[in-house]
């Protein structure tokens, strides 16, 4: 097995490993890889993956720089997106050496941090990060609120109200309470 950047042949490869990862439309993440091949890298920068040398993939990991992750004071930092490995294969080493790759290329790009988070539930995860080396910075539990009103898929980002909210105005009462 050799752990390597993705290219272009591994297409369906990649995104078979990003459905068994994240399930979801395999069409989505198919077309999330054909935009990063065409190189639009929006939330990845760089992919390496564990090849299998039969055509098939065993694992890969995705990079991206953030401008801020838990526990960073850098306003860069590289950031796990991704890292998965197949299950017939965990257990041997090979995410250690997927996530080590991950390493050299966030050093050879500069950097002296890498970060990563998981769900707060993934007890495995959470122990394969402490065994490679990483500290827990934070637990969090993140909130969304959908929004009712005009428009809210169009936002207007120049718009003076944006950057300077009138905050008595009676759209925004609570706004300023400590609840």
């Amino acid at each position: 097995m050799v752990i390597r950047p993705l290219s272009q042949g591994d297409r369906g490869e990649w995104a078979r490993l990003r459905q068994a990862l994240w399930p979801d439309d395999l069409a989505a993440h198919l077309q999330m890889v054909d935009r990063w091949l065409a190189g639009d890298p929006t939330d990845v920068v760089a992919v390496f993956g564990l090849d299998r040398q039969n055509g098939q993939l065993g694992g890969f990991v995705e990079l991206n720089i953030r401008n801020y992750a838990e526990g960073s004071e850098a306003t860069q930092v590289p950031y796990v997106e991704g890292w998965y490995v197949d299950p017939d294969l965990r257990g041997q080493g090979y995410g250690k050496q997927l996530m080590q790759a991950a390493e050299r290329w966030a050093i050879a790009q500069g950097f002296g941090e890498l970060a990563s988070d998981t769900e707060i539930d993934n007890e495995h995860s959470i122990a394969a990060h402490w065994a490679l080396g990483f500290e827990e910075t934070d637990r969090i539990v993140c909130f969304l609120k959908k929004l009712d009103g005009p428009n809210l898929n169009s936002p207007n980002l120049n718009s003076p109200n944006l950057n300077s909210p009138n905050l008595n105005s009676p759209n925004l009462d609570g706004l300023n309470s400590n609840a």
